[in-house]
C-alpha cells in the first residue's frame, strides 16, 4: 500500500495537534498538511494545480469553520473538479451529531464518509485502505 497524503481542514488548534499526533503515530501517511479553514485549503489546492504539486489523497474536513466552512469548501471543490486529475477522498469530521449535517454530507458524491470527533487510528486505517 503506497502511503497517502492527508490534509486536515479544521479551525480547532487543539484538535489539529491531537489529530496530527494520531496521524503520525499511525505511520500510514507520507505527508500531513493542516489548514485552519476551507479557504486556506482551497488556496493550497489552487497553488498545487498551478505549480503541478502533489494534491492530497484524503481530506479530513470540519464543517463549522470561520471564513469558509466545510460546505462552502465542497462547493469550491465542485468548481475545481474538472482540473483535478485524481480522486480526492473527502471525509467530514465533525463534533456535530446533527442529522441534517449527516444527510447533507450524503448529497455530495465526493464525501465518502462522516466521522465523529475525535477520530481514532482505526478510523485512519479504514480510510487509508479505501481506494
Amino acid at each position: 500500500m503506497t502511503k497517502k497524503v492527508i490534509w486536515v481542514v479544521d479551525d480547532d488548534a487543539i484538535y489539529q495537534i491531537i489529530v496530527n499526533k494520531i496521524i503520525q503515530r499511525s505511520e500510514i501517511f507520507s505527508a500531513i498538511s493542516s489548514f485552519k479553514n476551507g479557504k486556506d485549503a482551497i488556496d493550497a489546492i489552487h497553488n498545487s494545480l498551478k505549480n503541478n504539486e502533489l494534491l492530497p489523497d484524503i481530506i479530513l474536513l470540519d464543517i463549522n469553520m470561520p471564513i469558509m466552512d466545510g460546505w462552502e469548501f465542497m462547493e469550491e471543490m465542485g468548481l475545481l473538479k474538472s482540473q483535478i486529475n485524481k480522486q480526492i477522498m473527502i471525509y467530514i469530521v465533525s463534533s456535530s451529531i446533527a442529522v441534517e449535517d449527516k444527510n447533507k454530507s450524503k448529497t455530495y458524491p465526493d464525501i465518502l464518509g462522516y466521522l465523529s470527533k475525535p477520530i481514532t487510528t482505526d478510523d485512519l486505517i479504514l480510510i487509508a485502505s479505501n481506494d
